[in-house]
């Protein structure tokens, strides 16, 4: 069963008094990204997280969210350096006195040098934090790959259905192959006895020679190699949960494949099939970027 790479989860829980929520969201992506958005006093925990969703994701960008409401005082406070202030004090009064400055030395003045008033965090229980958000997080990441093999089997659905599509045409290009062989050379040949005309020729020596230059627009060799594919194809969709690259790649050779029938038939019956298996071939491209 293959996966998308598009997910969604969300669990909640609460910490010192304050609703706790871990989002997880993925797009498609062509490695294992994740970034992480925290609160300041739990950033800390950004590498574990990232271990946590690498671990499980193995393709797609992919983004935890944990977030904070509800009263905070509990987490940070300010703090005042008062030595600090005393000798700032200290250095504007003499300051002023040295120039001759007037004014006052008040509050609000020394409470704009950002280094007397700081905010920092006050010691929390940070060990039960990390245990709740791990067990939000694996939550979140199981709603997330439920999400993804519900979209995956949507997909794979769809693809099967446009593989049987192609195949169809493919058996109709393979019986039409004889007949786009033997017209190609009946062509050649009433070419090659008007321009000699009454001329003498060796009739087996020209036949056997068109035959070999007919042989060029006969495409079975293409139709063996596009059916091995397919069949790796739809082996690979059964095989794993992370084969996004492989079914890409067999995507691209399916193509070259297709490509080389095209301009090796000639035939407009041929061309028909060959367009009908481009654009389903597209439409399964477009498909697997979303296969993780």
């Amino acid at each position: 069963m293959i996966n998308s790479m598009m997910g969604y989860g969300r669990r909640e829980g609460t910490w010192n008094g304050m609703s706790l929520v871990v989002e997880v969201r993925s797009v498609n992506h062509r490695f294992c990204e994740v970034v992480t958005r925290l609160p300041r006093v739990l950033t800390f925990l950004e590498d574990d997280l990232k271990r946590s969703v690498q671990r499980r994701c193995q393709r797609g960008r992919v983004e935890v969210t944990v977030s904070l409401s509800g009263d905070q005082d509990g987490v940070r406070v300010p703090h005042v350096d008062r030595k600090l202030a005393r000798q700032y004090h200290t250095l504007l009064r003499e300051l002023q006195k040295e120039l001759r400055l007037p004014g006052t030395i008040d509050v609000s003045l020394l409470a704009s040098f950002r280094d007397i008033v700081t905010v920092t965090d006050r010691p929390t229980d940070l060990t039960r934090a990390k245990k709740l958000i791990a067990r939000l997080l694996n939550g979140a990441l199981t709603d997330l790959q439920a999400m993804r093999r519900r979209e995956g089997g949507e997909l794979a659905r769809d693809i099967k259905r446009r593989l049987v599509t192609i195949r169809e045409a493919m058996e109709a290009v393979s019986a039409r192959v004889p007949a786009v062989v033997h017209g190609y050379f009946e062509r050649m040949k009433t070419r090659v006895e008007q321009v000699i005309g009454a001329g003498q020729v060796e009739t087996s020596r020209l036949n056997q020679e068109l035959a070999l230059y007919a042989d060029r627009c006969d495409v079975t060799e293409e139709l063996t190699r596009l059916a091995c594919h397919l069949t790796q194809f739809e082996t690979a969709q059964r095989g794993g949960e992370s084969v996004g690259r492989t079914l890409d790649f067999l995507i691209q050779e399916m193509g070259r494949e297709v490509n080389t029938i095209g301009s090796k038939a000639n035939d407009s019956e041929v061309t028909a099939h060959v367009v009908r298996m481009k654009a389903e071939l597209e439409k399964i491209r477009e498909q697997v970027q979303n296969i993780e």
